[in-house]
């Protein structure tokens, strides 16, 4: 296949007296086409191209290729020809499938979900790449090959599924403090989505966590620790980038937001040195070399009080440019987002982020008004044609030197060695085990002995159900007592209650019960039955304070199998819990701090039970005030496994 760029691009390419730019890049079908004629250059795969060419593109681009290739947005279907999502394609874009919203509006990238039928398997999502790349550079498309991303932090997002690898999450490998661990996560990330054909994932989050309340953030942060996310955040990048781009998001940070900003504009009130240690973990991003940041749609008022990041000058020129010194892409969070869209029209976003100095417009719900706003402000001589070409430059210039320009495709048979590896499988393994936190275990209810039976209930859409049969499989007798939903009715938690008589121990999923009476109530119910009972704690790792009852508590930072595997494994004894809170947790009633950064409990060394554990803290089964531990190996081993350790000391 060759690249002559498009009809406009190709015309002024041909005129200038040093020939042009021409990729030719493997097609799918193993054909190379030969140049078209007119005297254009040829730059073998594989070749970079110089930056005199890559002013020689933009300058032969027109205002609407332009506008393309700042515009990035997700299609629908499964193919670049599928036709089967065309009522969704047409009401967008008024075309019928993938290629032909590429080729409408000479696109620069796109964005992946599953949602969208993108992402229904490896090898379906390789051949969508690869057919997206050839309607880019062909003779209908913008002639110039595609940004292809997509959202793959880990964790609680992660738009491709099994069987790619399937992470704990970030806030479980802030629970780490593992540098190594977070390396080897990004190179996870970076190298099976560079195996599907995406060249850019959108991670990682280096927001703070520090406001408990936070509704979008929570476990996908790190922690809220500047110099760890800092530290952790870099590693990924460097894990990311050792494949494909990484997007560090949401500058300048969303992680001490009380609304999520699909839904409202969150509005932060902090002084500029709390601000600054938000900025941290984006400025060490910087110095590290990231490709792209993310621009967060919240109003930060130390900086402009009146303007979203995404639109402000003040936050992506003067702060992210100009005094944090970042040279790469900027790119918009979603478009359209409620923070923005429920405020603005889609013409007056795109004018205002483009003014504002971002150089990608994503995701936008009306890509047609985009275009439509950015051509105005052209017209109006709001917006220059110079300012356009600075961040088609720019684009181009990555596309360089991330290889794109020269070779777009991706060789199928990388899957199977790369997708869902044994090594990529361990790693998730071994961030699981570390991450598992345990905060509470008075009487030293864990771990279990081996011939208890356990009621297994709790809240949460389907999460108790995976840890029962998990306990199973450790040769637990388990009963199991589930309810959809994350508020435990009346006639649910009698019924636990009444089950409790049947029981040794009580295992109870929470997820995020700081703000659920029920949940509470519920734990306090079996709490009083007498039988001990077990908190793991599956998202947000504030539930301790709210749960007096309790007799233990680990937090899994995630809901997935992934994050229960380490939770079980610690609570049988399997391996000693190393991990420690990557965030404060705050006092029921705010006023002070329960557990600090860096707490966390582990199991007594051999021989068991033999006495109190050595960290065990107050008499209130509080950890003690410890900074986050030097992990430097593995977590000790409490006892060999499978049920053959003796387990917590009866009376």
């Amino acid at each position: 296949m060759t690249l002559t760029g498009s009809r406009t691009v190709r015309a002024g390419l041909t005129a200038l007296a040093t020939g042009a730019l021409v990729l030719s890049a493997l097609a799918p079908a193993g054909a190379v086409r030969a140049p078209e004629p007119g005297g254009v250059g040829v730059m073998e795969v594989g070749e970079t191209p110089t930056a005199a060419e890559i002013d020689a593109i933009v300058a032969a681009m027109s205002l609407d290729e332009l506008i393309g290739q700042m515009t990035w947005t997700h299609v629908y279907g499964a193919s670049a020809d599928d036709t089967s999502m065309a009522a969704s394609n047409q009401a967008r874009y008024g075309v019928d499938t993938p290629a032909e919203v590429v080729e409408k509006y000479h696109l620069g990238g796109v964005l992946y979900f599953a949602w969208s039928g993108n992402t229904g398997s490896p090898e379906q999502t390789v051949a969508l790449s690869n057919g997206l790349q050839e309607a880019a550079v062909g003779e209908s498309g913008p002639g110039i090959p595609l940004a292809v991303t997509i959202d793959q932090e880990g964790g609680l997002v992660a738009r491709v599924g099994p069987p790619a690898t399937l992470l704990p999450g970030n806030m479980a490998l802030g629970a780490t403090f593992d540098e190594d661990l977070a390396r080897r996560q990004g190179e996870v990330l970076g190298s099976e989505m560079q195996a599907l054909g995406v060249n850019v994932d959108f991670a990682p989050v280096l927001d703070l966590n520090s406001n408990p309340d936070n509704p979008v953030i929570g476990i996908r942060s790190m922690g809220e620790d500047p110099d760890v996310v800092s530290e952790l955040g870099v590693a990924q990048i460097q894990g990311i980038q050792t494949y494909i781009a990484a997007a560090a998001k949401h500058f300048p940070g969303h992680g001490d937001t009380a609304e999520d900003s699909h839904y409202g504009l969150p509005v932060v009130t902090y002084d500029r040195a709390t601000l600054d240690e938000h900025l941290a973990p984006f400025q060490a991003a910087i110095d590290g070399g990231v490709d792209m940041i993310m621009s967060a749609h919240i109003i930060v008022e130390a900086i402009d009080p009146t303007m979203p990041g995404t639109l402000s000058p003040a936050v992506l020129t003067g702060l992210l440019r100009e005094e944090m010194g970042f040279e790469g892409i900027i790119t918009t969070d979603a478009l359209d987002m409620a923070a923005l869209a429920a405020n603005w029209s889609q013409e007056d976003i795109a004018r205002l982020t483009i003014l504002a100095g971002s150089d990608i417009l994503l995701n936008s719900p009306d890509v047609d008004a985009s275009f439509a706003g950015v051509r105005q402000a052209v017209t109006d001589g709001e917006i220059t044609i110079e300012r356009l070409q600075e961040s088609v430059r720019r684009i181009l210039t990555w596309k360089a030197e991330r290889g794109i320009l020269a070779d777009p495709f991706t060789d199928p048979g990388a899957i199977d060695s790369v997708v869902g590896s044994a090594e990529h499988q361990a790693t998730a393994a071994t961030i699981s085990d570390r991450a598992a936190t345990l905060v509470r275990n008075e009487a030293r209810v864990l771990p279990l002995g081996c011939d208890e039976t356990i009621l297994m209930v709790g809240a949460g859409s389907g999460w108790p159900e995976r840890v029962g049969p998990m306990l199973a499989d450790h040769g637990y007798q388990v009963i199991e007592d589930y309810e959809n939903g994350s508020s435990p009715s009346a006639a649910y938690r009698a019924r636990a209650v009444a089950a409790t008589a049947e029981a040794d121990v009580v295992v109870f999923t929470s997820n995020n019960a700081t703000g659920n009476a029920a949940q509470q109530q519920m734990v306090a119910e079996l709490a009083a039955t007498g039988v001990p009972v077990v908190v793991i704690a599956t998202r947000n790792p504030y539930d301790i304070s709210v749960l007096p009852g309790a007799d233990a508590v680990i937090n899994s930072y995630g809901t997935g199998v992934i994050n229960f595997q380490g939770i079980v494994r610690a609570i049988a004894g399997d391996i000693n819990p190393a991990g420690r809170l990557p965030v404060d947790v705050p006092e029921a009633d705010g006023d002070g701090i329960l557990l600090p950064l860096g707490s966390g409990l582990s199991y007594p060394g051999p021989p068991q039970h033999a006495g109190p554990p050595a960290n065990a803290g107050p008499p209130d089964g509080r950890p003690p005030h410890a900074g986050p531990p030097d992990h430097a190996g593995p977590p000790d081993h409490a006892g060999p496994g499978g049920c053959s350790h003796p387990g917590r000391p009866t009376d």
